[in-house]
């Protein structure tokens, strides 16, 4: 690897790379080259990395004028780390980023703009993490120590960190004390992950601080010495163990037997109890904002029945159903329709809904035509989004359509694309699209959009 000359930045990528171009030779234009660390309008050094017939990778060694949004990133281990790619980046200009992204992919996937670019949502910045998975690798015989952290960038390494910025500070503070705990197992090398699921406080028990569980994989049995430190470690740092020895479903409380993990939708009065395998939003707070602004566009009315796709665990479902007729939830799981059913039993909200088990990604006309009427959609699906879904509508008689249907996505692009769909194919309008900074300090891209039907548009 070689050291070049210096490049002015002109843009950033969705990985927070920022994207410069190599001068001209002999009228071929300049090779584009991806630079880790580098922001828009900044004079930097680099050193190449990776080599393509297109393109060039490189990593930052100097900063000759660094742009005026450039912070200084809050973790030690930045940049090493592949969980965060913008602490480097001033949150307004990563806000503004990402809405630029998602406007861009709308329109060059596509060829849609909404009518309302809606005012992005934002929240907490740091510890806000309520979910993670820790990996974890026994350095014992070079270094004498435990790994347990996320991977490094682009690596099968695990970051050597003792704290981290994004998650809670509770957890945050457990890491060193993690390392200790795995070192003495006799299956210290044979533990590969740790699953993070933090609930909120339970006052009926009296709890003073939100309940942290840990779903340790290990995958040769533990023996008596290693369950009897699980349990003191458990008892002395007031967290929930869970065991899991092999697939996910075979995870298992360990100590203490029973807790209570879950999170609440005050607006909705809805307590949602969850597993810690159970897949739910990582940012509590703002997917109270999220469900409070989804339902605000959907604009479900009393005498409704509303369907709520990708459904999950009742996350939509059950403030759903505070507000119409009748919520049915689908979703392709029948573990996720199991759990959704015991929490629209845990709120006292069975007759209002309706739960089927359906793999969404292998919809039809006939799929949908099955589940009957109803007035409006909620979609909230994986980053593959609703491809199929959007598709089986088309072959749906037009008393089926939803007059308005609520889009949440993870993935801009899925989006872009399904929106095609709608708009094109269908015939509905992209009334409103907007962002929330659900992962701060990271290039996913939370968003919301807002379909409705054009009554005089022929398909």
């Amino acid at each position: 690897m070689t050291v070049n000359p210096s490049i002015w930045i002109e843009s950033l990528d969705l990985e927070a790379q920022g994207i410069g171009r190599l001068p001209e030779n002999d009228d071929v234009p300049g090779k584009v080259i991806f630079i880790r660390g580098a922001l828009p309008t900044e004079h930097v050094r680099y050193q190449i990395t990776r080599e393509k017939t297109r393109f060039s990778k490189a990593k930052l060694t100097e900063v000759i004028q660094p742009a005026v949004f450039r912070i200084d990133p809050q973790c030690a281990v930045f940049g090493i780390c592949g969980g965060c790619s913008m602490q480097h980046l001033d949150m307004r200009a990563q806000i503004a980023m990402k809405q630029r992204v998602l406007e861009d992919d709308l329109w060059h996937i596509g060829r849609i703009r909404p009518s309302e670019i809606m005012r992005p949502i934002i929240g907490p910045s740091w510890h806000y993490r309520q979910r993670a998975r820790f990996s974890v690798i026994d350095r014992s015989i070079k270094k004498g120590t435990m790994l347990i952290g996320f991977h490094e960038h682009n690596s099968s390494y695990v970051t050597d960190m003792l704290a981290c910025e994004v998650i809670p500070r509770r957890v945050s503070n457990l890491l060193p004390w993690l390392r200790t705990l795995i070192g003495a197992l006799s299956v210290r090398s044979f533990v590969p992950q740790i699953e993070l699921a933090v609930g909120e406080i339970d006052p009926q028990r009296d709890l003073h601080s939100e309940t942290i569980t840990l779903v340790i994989r290990h995958l040769k049995p533990l023996s008596e010495a290693d369950l009897t430190h699980l349990r003191c470690f458990a008892d002395e740092h007031q967290v929930w163990i869970w065991l899991q020895a092999q697939g996910i479903d075979s995870a298992k409380p360990f100590h203490p037997p029973t807790g209570h993990l879950f999170y609440t939708l005050p607006e909705f009065e809805i307590e949602m109890p969850f597993l810690p395998t159970d897949f739910t939003q990582v940012n509590h707070a703002l997917n109270r904002v999220l469900v409070s602004k989804a339902l605000q566009l959907l604009e479900p009315q009393a005498h409704e029945r509303i369907l709520d796709l990708f459904c999950g665990i009742g996350n939509f479902t059950l403030p759903i159903a505070r507000l119409a007729k009748q919520a049915v939830g689908v979703e392709g799981l029948s573990a996720l329709i199991e759990r959704a059913t015991n929490n629209a039993v845990h709120n006292a909200l069975s007759d209002k809904t309706h739960f089927l088990a359906n793999d969404l990604f292998t919809a039809n006309a006939q799929m949908l035509a099955s589940w009957g009427n109803v007035d409006r959609w909620l979609i909230d699906p994986p980053r593959e989004g609703a491809h199929e879904v959007c598709r089986a509508l088309l072959d749906l008689p037009r008393n089926y359509w939803p007059k308005r249907i609520v889009y949440v996505s993870c993935n801009p692009k899925t989006l872009a694309r399904d929106a095609a769909i709608l708009v094109h194919e269908a015939g509905y309008e992209l009334s409103k699209a907007g962002i929330m900074n659900m992962f701060p300090h990271t290039s996913h891209i939370e968003s919301l959009a807002v379909f409705n039907l054009n009554e005089n548009a022929s398909c």
